[in-house]
């Protein structure tokens, strides 16, 4: 198993398994067993997914042991806020049947960010969370948090695939020793990326799907990644990607795919963060 290793010397997976948009309980619970049944060992929830409590289920369920697992969830923006979010922290604790956590992200770059960092600063020096970071950060606003605080982020975990390859923002959250963290690596699908051309040649060549190659290429950039799936076959292929390794040839052809902006979610635009301020669940 590939590690990243974080400012603070712990070890995080780079390859792990993602449960956003699994509302179905009993789903994620079977689709997390699965994941772990296969070898993953990094687990990332949130909140807002509404499926803490199934991802417990499953880790209890699953023999392996919780030293074992990587465990994120993610702090919502109606948490936000010093005593709110250690509040919150700890219901996440309860419906995770845990007693700790590997990493906690601030979900949403808005809102109080700075009193829910100097509460996860406070929880990571009590050691109920072994890492902290934050998600869905510009570079800056991880300078506005460097800057203002004590602790800096661990981990940014950032909408990452071969359409937006996040190049800048790697460059300084590297310069800064924060890992960076991929979510939707496959686009959720868009742009046509499982039939893309380019892609499409360098899985043949390789004897592999694009989906494969993808997670490779993310790899071997040094970024974490955390693919989805609810099929046991798929979230067994997209583990089998440690028997192959992309040439320089490769990763520069995947590299002219670039946009240079995101395909899902712009985290700047006025309108997604009212929408962002509206969303409430049940916490």
């Amino acid at each position: 198993m590939l590690t990243t290793e974080l400012s603070n010397g712990i070890a995080m997976p780079r390859l792990g398994f993602g449960v956003f948009q699994i509302p179905d309980l009993n789903l994620c619970e079977e689709a997390v067993i699965s994941a772990l049944t296969c070898g993953y060992r990094l687990l990332d929830t949130a909140s807002a997914y509404e499926n803490e409590a199934a991802v417990g289920r499953a880790i209890l369920r699953s023999g392996v042991a919780r030293k074992e697992i990587f465990l994120t969830t993610k702090l919502w923006v109606q948490d936000y806020g010093y005593e709110s979010t250690k509040e919150a922290f700890y219901r996440s604790l309860e419906r995770l049947q845990t007693d700790y956590l590997d990493l906690y992200l601030i979900h949403q770059p808005y809102s109080d960010i700075h009193g829910s960092w100097r509460a996860m600063e406070d929880l990571y020096r009590e050691g109920v969370i072994k890492a902290i970071g934050v998600s869905n950060f510009s570079s800056a606003q991880l300078a506005d948090l460097i800057t203002f605080n004590h602790i800096a982020p661990m981990v940014n975990q950032v909408e990452t695939h071969p359409f937006c390859q996040q190049n800048h923002a790697a460059e300084f959250m590297q310069q800064h020793h924060i890992a960076i963290e991929a979510w939707a690596p496959f686009a959720e699908g868009k742009n046509e990326i499982f039939t893309q051309p380019l892609l499409t040649t360098i899985a043949q060549r390789h004897q592999k799907t694009v989906a494969q190659v993808i997670l490779r290429w993310l790899l071997q950039r040094n970024i974490v990644v955390i693919p989805k799936s609810v099929n046991p076959q798929r979230i067994a292929e997209n583990f089998a990607v440690f028997d192959f390794s992309l040439t320089e040839q490769d990763m520069k052809e995947i590299s002219t795919l670039d946009l240079g902006k995101p395909l899902i979610a712009n985290h700047a635009d006025p309108e997604r963060i009212k929408f962002i301020g509206t969303r409430r669940f049940a916490t």
